[in-house]
């Protein structure tokens, strides 16, 4: 597993995107209110205050040469990579921690450790600010540290993306809240390949469909911010 370096931001305020807002936002200290009356009421605001900013952290699964380069083209590749691309350019501006899974195989499989098919693909505008991880289960929390170092960064949520739909994607955001983290699926950001029964993009709306509300929240990559 290799953590290059993470820039993260102690405390923020509540972003649109992130969380609930404050209601106390929205209240008012009286003109001369008693001290201790003042007291309590600037405690309790920054207590909501710290309750509801949420740290999110992005997490791009499997975007590696096999799975986007290989025979088997992924529906909307090109757009997808432009979609995680800006998605990193926006977590970064916040210090949300960034996350790249590569799916590791058995030995003798096409993806198996050290093959050229499991690293990243070059479109991706890394920087060197991202935790790359490698995984053996369609689940990006099994049998990796993944919920620890979300932790350690007090992560409350993952905002998920990348290939494959039916697979990893589903998988990661169905574990995410029995981890203890909620999860947000970008619905513009993540894709598969085309099947003997279904297309790609049927199978990427019947699971934007099924996870949003039991599993995760489902937004447009344009409607999130970190």
């Amino acid at each position: 597993m290799s953590n290059v370096s993470n820039r993260l931001q102690p405390s923020r305020p509540p972003r649109a995107g992130s969380g609930r807002l404050c209601e106390l936002n929205q209240h008012t200290i009286p003109k001369d209110p008693p001290v201790m009356d003042r007291v309590f009421f600037l405690h309790r605001f920054c207590w909501h205050q710290r309750k509801e900013t949420h740290m999110y952290a992005l997490l791009i699964l499997d975007m590696q040469v096999g799975l986007v380069h290989g025979p088997d083209k992924p529906w909307r590749g090109p757009a997808l990579i432009d979609t995680l691309n800006g998605l990193m350019r926006s977590a970064r501006k916040t210090g949300a921690p960034i996350f790249l899974a590569r799916h590791i195989g058995p030995a003798g499989s096409p993806i198996e450790p050290g093959s050229p098919l499991t690293e990243l693909v070059q479109e991706l505008q890394l920087m060197g600010d991202e935790v790359i991880f490698e995984k053996k289960r369609p689940n990006a929390f099994a049998q990796t540290d993944l919920a620890t170092l979300l932790r350690e960064r007090e992560c409350d949520g993952v905002v998920v993306t990348g290939m494959k739909t039916q697979f990893c994607v589903d998988s990661t955001c169905r574990a995410a809240r029995d981890c203890g983290f909620d999860a947000v699926l970008i619905a513009n950001g993540h894709t598969c390949t085309d099947t003997p029964e279904l297309k790609a993009k049927t199978i990427v709306a019947h699971h934007n469909a099924t996870l949003a509300g039991p599993f995760c929240r489902v937004v447009q990559a344009g409607e999130w911010s970190f």
